[in-house]
């Protein structure tokens, strides 16, 4: 495995878990937040960890239902 294998599926675990923010997850991998979100996909990671549920609770209470 490459370092930089190592360092994105490090970083993407620990933003996963909410360890890391994403800013910070991408200066463990060395490369910017755009490019980390973009990367991100190819190694089975998440950018949004919400569930449906969440989302339609959050709109909801933003919408005063």
């Amino acid at each position: 495995m490459e370092e930089f294998e190592a360092k994105m599926l490090f970083a993407g675990q620990l933003y996963e878990k909410g360890k890391v923010s994403l800013g910070q997850a991408a200066d463990i991998v060395g490369i910017s937040k755009r490019s980390f979100i973009e990367i991100m996909r190819r190694f089975g990671f998440r950018v949004f960890n919400y569930s449906v549920e969440e989302v339609e609770h959050d709109i909801r209470v933003a919408l005063g239902y």
